[in-house]
């Protein structure tokens, strides 16, 4: 959930143009992690659970490349784009745990 404000207050300053675009799809990105963790959640099988984790680690992936575009065009300073990225890589190390464990 903290991804999910970081990059909605990080993204909020794209330029306009980007409205529809980059913003829109890094927000979708974001949600689509923990959307996709809580709904794993519910299917209430460990095997599922794990499919979810990995469709969730994919947009935990996805986030860090739009992040990584924004910062390549200007629109996030390097600072801001290293702290989204270390968010995102944070995210992305729990969820991996996660799916490790229930494997186990």
């Amino acid at each position: 959930m903290e991804l999910i404000t970081e990059i909605y207050r990080s993204s909020a300053g794209l330029p306009a143009s980007e409205r529809f675009g980059l913003q829109s799809q890094m927000r979708r990105a974001s949600v689509s992690v923990a959307a996709n963790i809580a709904e794993g959640t519910g299917k209430g099988t460990d095997p599922d659970f794990i499919r979810f984790l990995r469709i969730a680690r994919g947009s935990s992936s996805e986030v860090e490349c739009l992040v990584q575009v924004a910062v390549r065009l200007g629109y996030f300073s390097d600072e801001v784009g290293a702290a989204l990225t270390a968010r995102v890589d944070a995210v992305s190390k729990l969820i991996l745990a996660l799916q490790r464990g229930l494997r186990s």
